[in-house]
């Protein structure tokens, strides 16, 4: 096994500068450092399943999938391989900005699977693509009628939290500060959601999280499809919703 004291933490900025940085075909700039155990097709695959009509609003960021991102004080440190006790100490991503560019370094080895770190990843880029883009009033519609209509659940206990609290009017007018939140949340996860499923095969129930129940499967359907129409899969890619049958 490694020991803690044999890996040398780099700063961030340090890997920045060293890492090769390449462009997927739809436009996103990523790179890999250290002893990820990422093969490099499956990266591939992971990266360029962002359809480029969202890709081409995260032209200021830069990927870099590390073994460990480290939060030490107010500096990010990058471990090129994985101890239990570096694991501990890591955080799943850090954003550094560099060159007038911002980097997201995420940590390859917190998570258990290719499931965990493409949503990880995809979870960043809704985020970034939110902040850049805004959300769409179609989609708007959409998410604030599931909620005046007391759907069930939702998809992140962001979501959730500013949902209740901007639909907690006590007879007052709705708390407008909360919808626009709730409303980021909402199509960030979404697309999140929706990237995954254009990645790795995976049951419903595997998005469910303790803190919050999750969003009604017919909801999230309405929601996805919705995405899927606003920003195509790119070639090679299949968005699809498949129902299992109960068994008698």
């Amino acid at each position: 096994m490694i020991e803690t004291a044999q890996i040398h933490l780099l700063p961030a900025l340090e890997v920045a500068r060293e890492a090769a940085v390449q462009q997927a075909p739809n436009g996103i700039s990523y790179a890999s450092f250290g002893h990820t155990h990422l093969p490099a097709l499956d990266l591939d695959r992971i990266v360029q399943a962002v359809p480029q009509s969202i890709a081409s609003a995260l032209s200021r960021k830069a990927y870099y999938f590390v073994p460990l991102a480290l939060g030490e004080m107010e500096e990010t440190l990058i471990a090129p391989d994985y101890t239990t006790e570096l694991g501990d100490r890591a955080v799943c991503h850090r954003n550094v900005p560099f060159n007038g560019a911002d980097c997201v370094f995420i940590s390859t080895r917190m998570m258990r699977d290719r499931f965990a770190l493409a949503f990880e990843f995809f979870i960043n880029a809704g985020h970034h693509f939110v902040d850049a883009a805004g959300v769409p009033e179609s989609f708007s519609r959409i998410a604030w009628a599931q909620a005046e209509a007391n759907v069930r659940g939702e998809t992140s206990q962001d979501a959730w939290e500013n949902r209740k609290q901007a639909l907690a009017t006590n007879g007052r007018a709705v708390d407008e500060k909360a919808r626009a939140e709730y409303m980021e949340a909402a199509f960030s996860d979404a697309i999140a959601i929706y990237l995954l499923s254009l990645t790795v095969d995976f049951d419903y129930a595997e998005l469910r999280e303790r803190e919050y129940p999750l969003l009604a499967p017919q909801a999230l359907a309405e929601r996805l499809r919705h995405i899927a129409e606003i920003f195509p899969p790119n070639a090679g890619f299949e968005f699809a919703i498949r129902y299992r049958r109960r068994s008698a």
